[in-house]
């Protein structure tokens, strides 16, 4: 196995420091299936009785193991140095995902704990590790078979079945450690603000035991031209600022961000201890603004024409972990080669590297949270701790222009009438706009919206004929006079259409009649039919006047779905430039 499967680019491209230390690879591995492991002291001493290649769980193939069935209770462990000349330096352990709970031990010793499959996590475990030799680190993963866990699209039966997957358990994203000064960087929001031509920097410092003032500079260039630079003394651990761009070494003018133009500038942060650099963190951010304008949705100043395509993010091999950086932009370069300007991001949170270059690279991104399947007080709790630690966690991308916690009444599925269920969404929705006041929200992507920036509908017509009339009286459609996909409206009872852009979030899925595996409606026999139904649907879609933007299901096939333009190992299933006619027609 050659090491580029290893995922050895840096995994946090918003927030990069040189001193870190990639841990994937291969690993101890252990199933504690009667879950004795904690009793036993496993991470005093662990007797691995396999090999795992971290990050790909041991569902998988590119794992070394390849076992999909269920195992609740898994253990990992793996050797590293601290070099010698980082004492006095503060060691982070990171982990970009652990589905589900991760118990992780330094050493023997107790470093900490993390809940929730999709959000990262890290744990300072300076005052566990030797600066002189080995070090050991243990992992405990426990996952199962739960629908109050934020799931997804991961199965929770024995067998695939419908539309959800083989389930993904433990370490799925990148092991690394990072050595940081006492006095370091912890955080940095950043808010582009295109109406001032100014971006805002919320600042967050660990002071550590620094003797000397602390200073704190920003210094923001674009193609390596230094734009603007500014330093703040640090004289507490939260502090912002607000810097303008307009600059006469760009004909005073401010670059924005946008599909086909995705301007980005760079940023680097250092804080000095009197004269002397302890912390250093490059990143980059977008001038963009998203908005909704009477009825039509904004980026920047002009009227946006959503072609999305839905993407579950699976491959043949690694399931939900990207193979490499490489896969990556090949899905996103086939997703423009096809004309979409964006991705709906569904089920998923998606790897860091993917949201990088779809901000390097144009692509409008809607990040969608994964579902749980009941409603109860627990499945409240998982779900609202785990979704405002990914929102803030994603905040940065300029890419992302909306935020879509719930997806077809899933963990929900009395909405329409349940009132604590519909104050359950109207309470994310507004803890979404707390942190996040700039980007929309769509509540219940699909049907029965409570409170929503956007009104989204899905539906598999396959006739276009059919679908422009069923979607010329937009008052119909958006005032509950007609149901549709299994007797659901378009908003749940007691709520009402507000004028929101419209947008059909979910239609297509269109399957070939060879293909083992299921489809939307009724399969096809040739490219030929394929295309005249893609192109019939789209079409109708694009000729409906109220209707804001579209998202094709889906770039790939998953598994036993298959109904992707492209098959799941990224062959296409029809030619990219015919799909791109249609969309830009």
């Amino acid at each position: 196995m050659t090491l580029s499967i290893y995922r050895p680019e840096y995994p946090r491209p918003q927030f990069v420091r040189n001193n870190w230390t990639n841990l994937n690879g291969e690993w101890d591995f252990r199933f504690d299936d009667d879950n004795i492991g904690e009793n036993e002291r496993w991470y005093r001493q662990f007797a691995g009785d396999r090999k795992i290649v971290v990050p790909f769980t041991y569902e998988t193939k590119a794992s070394g193991i390849g076992d999909e069935t269920a195992h609740q209770y898994v253990w990992y462990r793996r050797s590293f140095e601290v070099a010698p000349e980082q004492q006095g330096n503060r060691v982070i352990l990171h982990f970009q995902g652990v589905d589900y709970t991760a118990k992780v031990w330094v050493n023997g010793e107790y470093a900490g704990n993390h809940q929730g499959g999709y959000a990262a996590f890290s744990f300072d475990v300076t005052p566990f590790v030797s600066f002189e030799g080995a070090n050991e680190v243990v992992v405990k993963a426990e996952d199962g078979d739960s629908a109050t866990q934020p799931r997804g699209k991961q199965r929770w039966r024995k067998e695939n079945f419908g539309c959800w997957y083989v389930q993904s358990t433990g370490i799925w994203q990148t092991v690394w450690l990072e050595c940081v000064s006492p006095s370091h960087v912890a955080s940095v929001k950043m808010t582009p603000d295109v109406d001032a031509n100014a971006i805002r920097f919320d600042y967050r410092v660990n002071e550590g035991s620094a003797n000397e003032p602390l200073r704190l500079t920003t210094s923001i260039t674009m193609d390596g031209e230094l734009i603007k630079e500014t330093t703040q003394l640090v004289d507490r651990a939260a502090f912002s600022a607000t810097i303008d761009l307009v600059s006469e070494k760009r004909e005073w003018r401010v670059e924005h961000w946008r599909p086909g133009s995705p301007k980005l500038y760079e940023v680097s942060f250092s804080l000095t201890e009197g004269d002397r650099i302890v912390d250093r963190v490059d990143s980059y951010f977008g001038m963009r603004k998203i908005a909704i304008v009477e009825g039509q949705i904004m980026l920047n100043y002009d009227q946006l024409y959503q072609r999305l395509i839905l993407d579950q993010g699976y491959w043949t091999d690694s399931h939900l972990t990207p193979p490499s950086e490489e896969a990556i932009i090949a899905d996103i370069d086939a997703i423009l080669a096809m004309g979409y300007n964006g991705v709906r991001k569904h089920q998923k949170i998606e790897d860091p590297r993917f949201l990088y270059w779809c901000d390097v690279k144009g692509v409008l991104v809607w990040s969608e949270a994964a579902a749980t399947y009941e409603f109860n007080d627990e499945a409240v709790d998982r779900f609202t701790r785990e979704w405002l630690e990914i929102v803030q966690q994603q905040y940065n991308h300029p890419s992302i222009i909306t935020w879509v916690p719930f997806n077809e009444s899933w963990g929900i599925g009395n909405v329409f009438a349940d009132k604590r269920q519909q104050q359950f969404t109207e309470a994310i929705y507004h803890l979404t706009k707390a942190f996040d006041p700039y980007r929309p929200v769509i509540v219940n992507d699909g049907w029965e919206h409570t409170v929503s920036d956007i009104l989204t509908l899905h539906d598999y017509e396959e006739n276009g004929e059919s679908f422009l009339k069923r979607y010329a009286d937009k008052d119909a459609v958006a005032g509950n006079k007609f149901a549709f996909n299994n007797f659901r409206f378009a908003m749940a009872q007691g709520y009402a259409y507000r004028g929101q852009p419209i947008i059909i979030s979910e239609f297509g899925g269109i399957a070939f009649k060879d293909e083992q595996g299921w489809g939307y409606g009724n399969q096809v026999d040739s490219e030929e039919a394929f295309l005249a139904r893609f192109k019939s649907i789209t079409q109708a879609i694009k000729d409906t006047p109220y209707v804001s933007g579209y998202c094709y299901t889906q770039v790939s096939d998953v598994q036993q779905e298959v109904n992707g333009l492209l098959t799941e190992d990224r062959k296409p299933k029809v030619a990219l430039e015919l799909i791109r006619d249609i969309n830009l027609a």
